[in-house]
Parts: structure tokens; C-alpha cells; sequence
């Protein structure tokens, strides 16, 4: 399955310890973006049986190449790919009201996804009316097929959005640090669909570059990033060269879209919608370090299920690490209370075992 929101890893703060972090998550340090491991010295020459002289020895093999991958693999690849380029013979608006339909009515109904979703909503809005629980429910994996196919569907997804509007308390602040070359953090969520915001972005002339998770299938990767390349510029694959890659770009005054609404185990207790939830401290850290402007922005879909509204939020005033990741969960919860059917309910924001939870059962 095509993941809908390229954007869900964020950096771990400086000083996490190892153990805790999961494979792909490294500190925050720029000295990994100029710093050559040892092994990439050039070998000594060797000869050449055929010349008489000699030459280069051969690149050594990358411990991390990943195998080639089987037949199963490579015909799920290909089955994907085949289903990718058939849809996208649809119009552009049939094939998004299409995913629609699979969302609400065939998601919903062979999968757990729907009492997870429930299950969420309830623990933070337990008086919930039982027909808007419901709505919710059907709406969230809508919205999720939905945007599925948006961010595959490339120029079209960017012709589509690149006019929408942008408005919101932050937006003269955004123009402002892209004239003055100031470094950006913006922060998005999994909720509506961050592509639109970056495909208006571009449209103006800014540069955002984002963090993605590649796809195991490489044939169905290459046509996944192709898209989303169109939205996003330059893409940083997760892992510690996209983490140095990505700092060098915002060292240089680029701009950079993060998410932070997962729970990670390096993350410290914060409030979000009046629940504690693990919250990295990764955006603000960086924040702090590069003097780039920190703000929440907000693809929202509207109710006809094709267009959007672009918000970009009030900047966080640098201050303590803490306090601007509060203001930025803040924000996000006062999204998500807004349009509860965007936000991904069944991530499990608040997992078992927090330690907060231990204290809530003790008190």
C-alpha cells in the first residue's frame, strides 16, 4: 500500500540515547554532513594484468546495499506499479472520488481500522455523540484514500492544488524568511494532506524540502518519489544521510517540512488534547540551533473531498525546548478538534504503558 503521508519521520533530539531510538532516528548533529567514515579513503592503486600499469581499486561493497529482492517481491512490485499506472488513466477528480469510495465503504469494513478510530476518538472525546463517532469513522479512512492517491498522481495532484489559496496568522512571516534566506521548520501533521500545502508552496517559488520513508518496492519507490518531487524539493530518504543532507539545507537557509505527532520513545511528556503523549523536542532543538523560523502549516480538505484551505499558524517564539513543542501540539489540537475526521486516529498517540499512564492509574 502507497503510505499517504511521506513526511512522518522526524529527527530524535540531541543526547537520546541509542538504545531508545528506533533504526532510522539519529541526533541532530551537523558533524555527520561533513564527517567521511573511515572506510571511504581511496584504496591504493592496483595493477592492471591487462595494461601493465595501474588503476584504481573497485569502490568496496556498501554494508548497507540491501539484497536484490526475490521474485515475490518483484512481482508485488510489478503488480503495484501496473495498478499505479492504470488508475492513473482515470480522470484526476474521478480517481480521487474513487479512492474515496474504496475508503469509506471497503476500508472500513475489512480491516480493524474502524475500532481503532473509535477507540481514539472515545478516550479523548468520550461524550461524543454516537452519530459524529461514527462519522468520524467512516471519514478518517475516506480521507486517507484520498490522499493516497493525490500524492501519487503527480502533475495532476500539483496542477490541481498549486493555486490554493494560503492565508493564516504566519504566512507574512513564511514570505518574510524566504526573502531574508532564513532557515524554516514547518511543521506538519498527519491530518488532511500536507502535499497540497507543498505543491502551493512551490507554485510561489519556495523551496521545502521533506523527509520520506522509501518504499521496499523499488519500482514502485521511483514512481512514488517522482511524485511527490513535484510537492516536495529536495526530498531527504530517512536515515542518517537524509538527516545530514537535510541540515545542510537548512543550514544554507532551506526550508524544511517535519512531522512530530507519533509517539517516539526518546520523546518527553507533553500535553495534547488534554492527554500526556510522548513529543520529541527535535523541531524546537532545531529551531534554537539554526535561528529558522518554527510554524505549524495545515493542508485542510474541504467538504467536497477535492480542494483545500492552506493555513500556516502563528510562528513559535524561540524560548525553551519544552515549552515551543507544547505551542506547537497546541496548535495541532486545535486543528484536530476542528476537523476530527483528518487527523490518523489509529496511530495510537497514546500508547500503553506511557508512564503517565501508570500515574493516572495510581491516582
Amino acid at each position: 500500500m502507497i503510505p499517504p503521508f511521506p513526511l512522518s519521520s522526524d529527527p530524535p533530539p540531541p543526547g537520546a540515547p541509542a538504545q531508545a531510538r528506533p533504526p532510522d532516528d539519529h541526533p541532530v548533529d551537523d558533524r555527520s554532513a561533513s564527517v567521511d567514515p573511515p572506510d571511504a579513503r581511496p584504496s591504493d592503486p592496483q595493477p592492471d594484468p591487462l595494461r601493465g600499469g595501474r588503476q584504481a581499486a573497485p569502490p568496496p561493497p556498501e554494508p548497507d546495499s540491501p539484497p536484490p529482492p526475490d521474485k515475490k517481491i518483484r512481482f508485488k512490485d510489478r503488480a503495484t506499479l501496473f495498478g499505479l499506472n492504470l488508475l492513473m488513466w482515470l480522470p484526476y477528480e474521478r480517481r480521487v472520488r474513487l479512492a474515496g469510495w474504496v475508503g469509506r465503504t471497503i476500508m472500513t469494513r475489512s480491516s480493524s481500522i474502524r475500532p481503532r478510530i473509535r477507540a481514539a476518538v472515545l478516550h479523548l472525546f468520550p461524550d461524543l455523540p454516537e452519530a459524529e463517532v461514527a462519522r468520524i469513522c467512516t471519514s478518517v479512512p475516506e480521507n486517507l484514500a484520498r490522499s493516497a492517491v493525490e500524492l501519487v498522481s503527480g502533475q495532476d495532484f500539483y496542477a490541481h492544488a498549486a493555486q490554493t489559496p494560503i492565508s493564516g496568522p504566519g504566512w507574512d512571516a513564511l514570505q518574510e524568511a524566504r526573502r531574508a534566506g532564513r532557515p524554516a521548520l514547518l511543521l506538519i501533521a498527519h491530518f488532511g494532506n500536507f502535499g497540497a500545502v507543498g505543491a502551493a508552496l512551490k507554485a510561489r517559488g519556495f523551496r521545502v524540502g521533506a523527509f520520506y520513508n522509501p518504499l521496499p518496492d523499488p519500482a514502485t519507490n521511483r514512481f512514488y518519489t517522482q511524485s511527490l518531487s513535484l510537492l516536495s524539493d529536495p526530498l531527504f530518504p530517512s536515515g542518517r544521510e537524509g538527516v545530514a543532507k537535510m541540515l545542510r539545507h537548512l543550514r544554507g537557509g532551506g526550508m524544511v517540512a517535519i512531522s512530530n505527532d507519533l509517539d517516539r520513545p526518546h520523546g518527553v511528556m507533553l500535553d495534547f488534547l488534554g492527554k500526556p503523549a510522548r513529543t520529541v523536542l527535535s523541531m524546537a532543538e532545531m529551531a534554537l540551533k539554526y535561528d529558522a523560523l518554527l510554524v505549524p502549516v495545515y493542508g485542510i480538505r474541504r467538504e467536497d473531498g477535492l480542494h483545500f484551505d492552506i493555513t500556516i499558524d502563528t510562528p513559535v517564539p524561540h524560548g525553551d525546548p519544552a515549552e515551543m513543542t507544547q505551542v506547537l501540539n497546541d496548535s495541532l489540537g486545535r486543528m484536530v478538534t476542528l476537523h476530527k475526521e483528518q487527523w490518523l486516529w489509529w496511530h495510537r498517540r497514546w500508547k500503553d504503558g506511557h508512564p503517565a499512564d501508570a500515574e493516572e492509574n495510581e491516582g
